[in-house]
């Protein structure tokens, strides 16, 4: 009797964990769940659907049916246009007739479905909206669609589970990073643990998965699809997993799986949301400020990278000052003789920066230097005193923009956590990273999806952090800063002296 109670409560245990509650859909609802969202083919034949009153053909994975009514069917607001629920229980409920805007219709049967699917037409022979494409299916893939959309509603995002919501990082245990992902992962379990303390979001408490990603690329990878298909996370949070670099981005689109800071490698991608600036808006903040308030823009300026992957930023840096009209900017790698210029922009690591300012010493020249103070602010110790108020570096956030209340939850959460000073950008990024990502989870509703988190962090717009200036994004933007501040620096001290608030750095097009 105790084996058989043992196994009765194992076999509980395995039918109630999140990893077992996944929907599971038979072949056919997954080719029809793959029609709905990517407009292909089980057979990979090539499906058309027709557009517009003009009847254009054109490849149905331009327009899929998820494209207008969201993976999770419910529809939203376009143009104008808002395509209605897909929710099958809704579409084929009542006895016979439903009532949409005070008219009846009749309800929906498969047959009418798929009318309406490839011809426009709705159960009583109403045209549907003209926005409605009209899809060409062979029989097969219109059973496999109308056997996928019974089951819509219910074919939840991994991860979000009755009381539970799954989130997902990778930090390092070992090696450089090591201490710094140390400091993220003690945010966020703090974090964590506080919104769970308040009851979680929507009746549900947030779980992190942690993992390390291992030394190489190919670790990492198997770390990350562990994550994904293994753990079924909602969300990734605070990534630090540089071996991912070069193919994160295409693995979080193709999954749709939002990932909320501490990628600004990640950059122009659509599922990476960055509370703090990358490089290039940094640096182009103190470009403003040397081109308006030092009139640098007609002086000799090199861009100097000390590490060959920050080869292509440097190009794009060099473009956006000359579309300012900066007219003498050269690129320049760094190894050991002193580059030309009366100013240099510096991209590279802080030991880089220290030798930097020795070579040019040597040389006999001071030219101005810009960095980004992330980059380089761990050097200026032995930075020669000839630099006094020639150094001049961008910061994101500074004390003052600190409210007393950011401050006093910041202090708490070192108190808490055995946390200093020392990584205090890590500190305030993963900070801001979790109170964006627990902002627009309570948008996102009880009935949250991947896409609905993903629009709702595209509406967030000037969050106060407490500890930052105003945050936001937008549905072309994906940085919650797009500037920083600027401070020079006064040998010896170093004192710091900021010199301009911060202020949104303005693109700029070559003509």
């Amino acid at each position: 009797m105790g084996a058989r109670l043992r196994i009765g409560v194992l076999l509980s245990v395995l039918l109630v964990s999140p990893l077992a509650c996944a929907l599971e859909l038979s072949p056919q609802e997954q080719a029809g769940k793959r029609l709905y969202r990517e407009g292909l083919s089980s057979s990979d034949a090539q499906v058309s659907a027709r557009v517009g009153a003009a009847d254009m053909l054109v490849p149905a994975s331009v327009v899929p049916c998820a494209s207008c009514h969201g993976n999770d069917g419910l529809g939203r607001a376009e143009g104008g246009v808002r395509p209605p629920s897909l929710n099958w229980q809704r579409l084929a409920g009542g006895q016979g007739m439903r009532e949409v805007n005070g008219r009846r219709y009749p309800v929906y049967t498969e047959a009418s479905l798929a009318r309406a699917i490839q011809e426009g037409r709705d159960p009583a022979g109403n045209r549907l909206d003209p926005a409605m494409p009209r899809f060409v299916l062979s029989m097969a893939d219109q059973r496999n669609l109308s056997a996928y959309l019974k089951r819509l509603a219910d074919d939840r995002d991994p991860g979000l589970e009755e009381q539970t919501l799954r989130l997902g990082t990778l930090l390092p245990t070992q090696g450089a990073l090591a201490e710094p992902a140390r400091v993220v992962a003690a945010v966020l379990a703090d974090r964590i643990e506080q919104i769970n303390r308040q009851g979680g979001i929507h009746g549900r408490s947030l779980q992190l998965v942690n993992l390390d990603p291992g030394p190489d690329q190919a670790s990492a990878e198997q770390a990350l699809a562990q994550l994904l298909d293994q753990q079924r996370v909602f969300a990734l949070v605070a990534l630090m997993a540089p071996a991912l670099d070069a193919t994160l981005a295409a693995r979080l689109e193709q999954a749709r799986l939002p990932l909320i800071g501490a990628a600004p490698q990640l950059a122009g991608s659509r599922q990476v949301f960055d509370p703090l600036p990358g490089l290039r808006e940094q640096l182009l903040s103190l470009a403003d400020y040397a081109q308006g308030s030092l009139s640098l823009q007609q002086a000799q300026v090199t861009i100097v990278y000390a590490e060959a992957n920050q080869a292509a930023l440097a190009a794009s840096l060099r473009e956006a000052l000359l579309a300012r009209g900066w007219s003498q900017v050269m690129v320049e790698a760094f190894e050991q003789q002193a580059p030309t210029g009366q100013a240099l922009f510096y991209l590279g690591k802080a030991s880089g920066f220290s030798r930097l300012t020795e070579a040019l010493q040597q040389a006999g020249r001071t030219p101005y230097l810009f960095a980004a103070s992330s980059q380089v602010a761990s050097e200026l110790l032995l930075v020669p005193q000839a630099w006094s108020r020639r150094v001049f570096l961008a910061y994101p956030f500074i004390p003052s923009d600190w409210t007393g209340e950011g401050r006093e939850a910041l202090i708490a959460l070192r108190q808490r956590q055995g946390l200093d000073g020392r990584q205090g950008l890590l500190q305030v990024s993963t900070w801001c990273a979790m109170q964006l990502l627990e902002e627009a989870l309570k948008r996102a509703g009880r009935d949250a999806s991947r896409e609905k988190l993903t629009q709702a962090l595209e509406g967030l717009h000037d969050v106060h952090t407490g500890l930052t200036p105003a945050l936001g994004f937008g549905p072309g933007r994906r940085q919650g800063l797009n500037g920083a501040h600027v401070v020079t620096v006064e040998m010896p001290g170093p004192v710091f002296y900021p010199v301009a608030a911060y202020q949104s750095v303005l693109e700029t097009r070559s003509p």
